[in-house]
Order: structure tokens, then sequence, then C-alpha cells
């Protein structure tokens, strides 16, 4: 996959993608580097502790999250995306779903970006990745981050995000994006119960079906917390459980907040399965 003059090759190693969260609220890390300074130290340290891609987002999207306005969140990425662009080897992704944000992003040395809405939140999204040639990672999401623990319901979650997600790989394509700058996600935690991140775990091979590479969000989260009846801070050992169950059943891709233990993780896991 070469987006904007970045390289992503797949199925011979997995690779970690370090969150950097340039927010005051995000669930986990929320105000810890809003600083840009800080940003981006943080950012270097993850690439040193083996990310091989940095997701950096300046909108929060944790359970019960209201929306920022984009000029608020351009003045949170763009100065750290511009700082880092220069400063590290990996391709940067921008987590938005604004296509403004995602224009000036990338123009700012952004290579994907990740849309929590799978290009269903701004109409002018596909065009933009289109035009700029840029990877781009489609998640799946019931509702919106305000919404979608209140009540989240599926006949067959995996069945039905499956489909959902094939519809948007064809919206995408159909839109100009390359079929190989794109990337799945089915949305660990995004509008779903205990039961649904598990049920999507146990058959993640299913998404091997849409002929992509596979992205995992479990880091920290929630039904992590449920599981083993932990705090957030207390979760490190349930994700790494979760990151190598997802790498033996074909994800590419993990998206995490601890790259160290994480990479190390990955990279014995690689050992068996690849």
């Amino acid at each position: 996959m070469n987006c904007r003059g970045k390289t992503l090759t797949f199925g011979e190693y997995t690779h970690v993608m370090g969150i950097l969260n340039v927010t005051p609220d995000s669930f986990s890390d929320g105000g810890h580097y809003l600083d840009a300074d800080r940003a981006v130290a943080h950012a270097k340290a993850m690439v040193a502790e083996g990310a091989t891609l940095i997701d950096i987002g300046g909108e929060s999207s944790r359970p019960g999250a209201v929306p920022v306005p984009a000029e608020e969140e351009l003045s949170r990425v763009v100065p750290v995306i511009r700082a880092l662009a220069g400063a590290v080897d990996v391709p940067l992704s921008v987590d938005t779903y604004k296509a403004c944000v995602a224009r000036h992003a990338l123009e700012a040395g952004a290579h994907l970006v990740n849309d929590i809405t799978a290009l269903h939140g701004d109409a002018e999204m596909a065009a933009v990745v289109a035009e700029m040639e840029a990877g781009v990672i489609l998640m799946h999401i019931q509702g919106t981050p305000r919404t979608m623990q209140l009540a989240p319901h599926y006949d067959d979650v995996v069945d039905e995000i499956r489909q959902w997600l094939q519809e948007r790989v064809q919206l995408a394509e159909a839109s100009g994006i390359a079929p190989e700058r794109i990337i799945a996600d089915p949305g660990i935690g995004f509008g779903k119960t205990t039961a649904h991140n598990l049920e999507i775990l146990k058959r993640l091979d299913a998404f091997r079906e849409l002929g992509k590479p596979m992205l995992i969000g479990t880091s920290r989260k929630a039904f992590i917390g449920t599981v083993l009846d932990l705090p957030l801070d207390e979760r490190g050992e349930g994700t790494v459980a979760t990151v190598c169950w997802a790498i033996a059943h074909g994800a590419d891709i993990v998206r995490v907040h601890d790259v160290k233990a994480v990479s190390r993780a990955a990279r014995m896991t690689d050992a068996l399965y690849r």
C-alpha cells in the first residue's frame, strides 16, 4: 500500500499503530498530550518503542463524547503532524471524519485518514482521500460517539458489520479511492456491548472475506475492564491478550496506547503465525 510516498507492507509482520490523542477528554489519556511539544515527544518515543504508524486525533470518540468545531480540531492536530512529518520515518494517520480536517492534515504531512464513520460522516471525505491519494481506514460504528453505547443491538453482529463494511468499501472504490489504499476496521467498542466485542474477536476470520488489510483497536477498552473487573489503568495485560488473538486470526494492524509491550507481544506472535 503506497500512501502519499509511504509504503505499508502487509503479511510479513503486524503493524503497531501508536495512539496520539491531542485532546483534553479522550477516555484513556485525555489531556496528557494536548501540548504540541509533549505530543511530538510522545510520538517519537512510541516509534522508538516499535510503532510502525502513528494515529493523531484531535476529537475524542469516547462514549458520550460531543463533536468539536473543525477549527479547534485543526489547531490541535496540524502543528503536531507538521512537526512529526519531518521527524519520524513512519506513516502518519489523522483520526478524523471531517473532510476539511483531513485535507489540511494531509497537506501538513499525514499519509492516511482514519475515519470512524467510514466516509459516512462527511460527504466530501471520499473525494479528499481520492484526490490526495491517501490511505483510508474504514471503521464500523453504530450510531455516534454520543449515542453509540446507549442500546447497541444486532441480530448477527459479525454478519451485519461485515456486510456494512463491504458496502463502505464499494462506495470508497466507486468514489475513486484506489482499492489497495483501503483498510477495514470492525470497530471494537463503537456501538457494541461486551458480548458483541467478544463475538467479533472470536469470529475475526470472517472479516478476511473483505479482501482488505484489517485493523483492530482493543486498547484499554471497557469490555476488557468488564471481563477482568479492572479499572482503566490496569487493562494492559488484557489488551495484550486481545492483540495476540487478533494477530493469530488475521489482524494486520493493531491500534494501541502501550506500544512497547504490544510491539514485543506482536513480534512474538508474528514468529508463531507468520
